[in-house]
């Protein structure tokens, strides 16, 4: 091989790869960071995908090592209500679709005793690490995208 041919055939490897491996995904595929659970979380919140109107939060569920989907994952939401107080009827449990992706609409919470908004996540996937983090809305926008990222589990 030439070294102009050669070149040619690099690039185009790299086109190839860039093109079934997608920047995004290094960079997206970090295990999505802890952030406390406080004192609110309780198990077993009903499985629905809507606990209010005026908030839409749809992400993908992946796993860091390969960054693939994980279809299945059990994500639990829970929030504040519009007065500011934790309530059964903004706790809920969505299933990840067959592409890991999930939707969930809720009221936009609201802050209270010095917090910003946020929306409280615990997730669960087999042959991964429990992940528990938080969303925070961008102020003035109703929907939000955010990826979670799960650890292997340790053997």
């Amino acid at each position: 091989m030439n070294g102009s041919a050669g070149s040619k055939t690099i690039i185009l490897i790299l086109l190839i790869a860039g093109l079934t491996h997608p920047a995004w995904a290094a960079e997206n595929c970090r295990p999505t960071p802890y952030d406390e659970i406080g004192p609110f979380y309780r198990p077993n919140a009903p499985i629905r995908s809507s606990v209010g109107k005026g908030y839409l939060l749809e992400g993908t569920v992946r796993s860091a090592e390969g960054c693939k989907p994980l279809p299945g994952a059990v994500i639990e939401f829970w929030l504040v209500n519009e007065q500011g107080g934790y309530d059964d009827a903004h706790r809920a449990t969505v299933i990840a679709d067959q592409k890991g992706e999930y939707s969930f609409a809720s009221n936009r919470p609201s802050d209270y005793v010095g917090r910003l908004p946020h929306i409280h996540i615990r997730v669960t996937a087999a042959g991964h690490q429990e992940l528990i983090t938080q969303h925070y809305p961008e102020k003035g926008k109703a929907r939000g995208d955010f990826d979670l990222v799960l650890r292997k589990a340790i053997k």
